[in-house]
């Protein structure tokens, strides 16, 4: 895993003295995310320049180091990630009579662009990937991204320079990249909680879409190339469901498991996984001890609150699998102490307050691995989040009877705060009780006074109306309120499922864990987001994912093979912090500064009025607004650091 950076430009800056102080800037900017060494390569006479930060995982030898010319002399790449069928790949290549002279993934990366062309190349690639690769002969840029967006890769174009990185405070340290606040991205966060699709907080600043291709000449429009499409997959899928028993099925997919994990294993260095005691992660975890020859290396963390710790589920399933386990309790000191990092390590307002453990944990694991591998991808794929349930079980509920009706409930449930139905409802033994359950009927309110197309945008949103709250913000309206997919994917969950994977999978979870794990330098690889195992999922009849309206059927009889039923059978627990405790108790003061209406006004994003009246409920202890006004920390953080 590295950092990657560059530029292409045509009239300024064109000095080799002049490339050389941008470029090493640019690549100092992100040392974190490879400490083992950082290279520029440049041509001043074409303006181009490639930046490397390497975290040697694979060929820890000098014919591993970045960025790499092909043999042919035409290609230079930088590359971040891991193809992890690069060894099948290289005989293919020698077989055409490429010398290689080394062992890395990158020169079979890039001997294999050389050789068959990028589209074809990456189409072939099992792994996890964002690279730049400069045709000299052309003098033409391709940009890549991996098929779900696991690697981050951000580019902009002004005038004649075109400049990309894996983060945007390498972008920064260019001259040419413009640092104007996007308002109407700052309302797409305050929705999501994250800026998603291409846009970013910076106005002309954008993601390149996992599954594309970007190709840059110097005084031209840069081109898009879609190699790999989830939409396309997914609807082929579902018109071709596999026709297997359920054992057949089981099999196929504990192979499929087996060889992803077995691959995401191979490193130079030591390796580990994140533990968390939940059906995903227990999945990898049993997988990778089944095929190490001693106990592999795991990672929890943990809470004193009860209702927000699974560490002690973690530690049961370590000690059945029979691994070396590791587990951090988390304080609200510890927390306290990482929340002045947030903004410097994700360079844009992001308001996933996971991103707290996910990093104390990925801190926790640096100490022992270079690579952890994680559980993530499992709800998107097999059916796993609670809102899939919620929304399938009420919709013939709320669309079969009339809409007075509808909002009458709506009205019912709105009688009472979420904290007084979590008192009312407290009685009901905890197995049968969600999490926060007043704040899941506020949502369900939310639905019962919409329309069929309102559902997933009601259970998935923050700031409902973020158009009211942002100062001169219009939000976007994306995928997720285009109407057509209600014909292509008609079934709910599948439509809920298709959005996640687009939308909140890679620009909220995978977002999350690259800057979590890269602040620390520590690779995490996901075995479930093999694209082979995203067409496997798909495949599946959707009685082998929901059964008896509990998520991960197929998941969960994999899981049994390894583990006893009783040690994971237990209702779902998402991996956040007690936020709302924190921000009435220790973190009070740091939030009072932050939501003043000072503060607020020197900002000059939000709108006072309504921010100061959710703050003031929340204290009161009336109601529970956490995750609205961690959104709007985040943001004022985030405004503090780098504006």
């Amino acid at each position: 895993m590295c950092g990657i950076a560059g530029f292409l430009e045509n009239t300024c800056f064109r000095t080799n003295d002049n490339m050389e102080y941008i470029a090493r800037a640019m690549g100092d900017s992100i040392r974190h995310r490879g400490p083992d060494g950082g290279e520029v390569w440049k041509d001043a006479a074409t303006g181009i320049a490639l930046i490397h930060r390497r975290l040697a995982v694979v060929d820890l030898s000098p014919t591993g180091a970045q960025p790499m010319t092909s043999a042919c002399g035409r290609y230079v790449i930088t590359y971040n990630g891991e193809v992890y069928n690069h060894e099948e790949l290289r005989p293919k290549l020698s077989a055409s009579g490429i010398l290689f002279r080394g062992s890395s993934d990158t020169e079979v990366v890039l001997e294999g662009c050389a050789k068959w062309g990028v589209k074809n190349t990456v189409s072939k690639l099992i792994g996890m990937f964002a690279f730049a690769l400069w045709d000299r002969e052309d003098k033409r840029l391709f940009l890549v991204r991996d098929r779900l967006g696991i690697k981050p890769l951000y580019w902009t174009q002004t005038n004649s320079t075109f400049v990309f990185g894996s983060e945007l405070k390498a972008l920064r340290c260019h001259p040419c990249c413009n640092n104007t606040i996007n308002r109407d991205a700052v309302a797409s966060f305050m929705r999501h909680n994250y800026i998603g699709d291409i846009q970013t907080i910076y106005t002309g600043v954008q993601k390149l879409r996992p599954g594309w291709i970007l190709d840059v000449k110097i005084n031209e429009p840069p081109r898009l190339e879609q190699y790999w499409s989830l939409e396309e997959v997914a609807r082929n899928a579902k018109m071709n469901p596999l026709d297997l028993s359920e054992t057949e099925a089981i099999d196929a997919l504990e192979k499929l498991l087996i060889d992803a994990t077995g691959r995401r294993m191979i490193a130079d260095v030591p390796l580990g996984a994140f533990l968390s005691g939940g059906i995903d992660s227990s999945v990898v975890v049993a997988l990778m001890q089944a095929q190490s020859d001693k106990p592999v290396r795991s990672f929890s963390i943990g809470f004193h609150e009860k209702t927000y710790n699974e560490a002690n589920h973690a530690a049961t399933i370590a000690k059945h699998l029979g691994t070396n386990h590791t587990e951090l309790y988390v304080t609200s000191q510890e927390a306290r102490d990482f929340i002045p990092l947030i903004p410097k390590y994700y360079d844009e307002p992001f308001a996933d307050s996971s991103q707290i453990p996910t990093f104390l944990v990925s801190k926790m694991t640096r100490e022992h691995v270079t690579v952890a591998l994680s559980g993530d991808g499992g709800d998107e794929l097999f059916s796993g989040y609670t809102r899939y349930f919620t929304a399938a079980k009420f919709e013939k509920l709320l669309f079969g009877q009339p809409k007075f009706l509808r909002s009458l409930e709506a009205g019912t449930i709105r009688t009472m705060s979420p904290a007084k139905w979590d008192v009312l409802l407290s009685a009901i033994p905890g197995n049968f009780l969600p999490s926060q359950v007043g704040d899941k009927l506020y949502k369900l309110a939310n639905i019962l006074s919409g329309n069929r197309d309102d559902i997933y945008r009601n259970l998935i949103s923050h700031w409902s109306t973020p158009d009211n709250i942002v100062i001169n913000g219009r939000e976007p309206h994306g995928l997720i309120w285009d109407n057509i997919f209600e014909q292509k994917f008609p079934n709910t969950i599948d439509r809920m499922q298709f959005f996640d994977l687009m939308t909140y999978l890679p620009d909220d979870i995978l977002t999350k864990v690259d800057r979590a794990s890269m602040a620390v330098s520590l690779e995490a690889r996901i075995p479930l987001l093999d694209h082979r195992v995203v067409d496997f999922a798909w495949s599946l009849p959707d009685n082998m994912k929901i059964r008896n309206g509990q998520g991960k059927w197929i998941l969960r009889q994999v899981l049994n093979r390894y583990v006893p039923r009783e040690l994971f059978d237990r209702p779902k627990m998402g991996f956040g912090v007690p936020l709302d405790k924190w921000l009435r108790g220790p973190l009070r003061d740091w939030a009072e500064e932050l939501l003043s209406p000072q503060a607020l006004k020197e900002t000059g994003l939000l709108r006072e009025k309504p921010i100061r009246e959710k703050w003031e409920e929340h204290i009161s202890g009336s109601r529970n607004w956490q995750y609205l006004l961690w959104d709007v920390l985040m943001l004022q953080s985030w405004h503090n650091e780098y504006m």
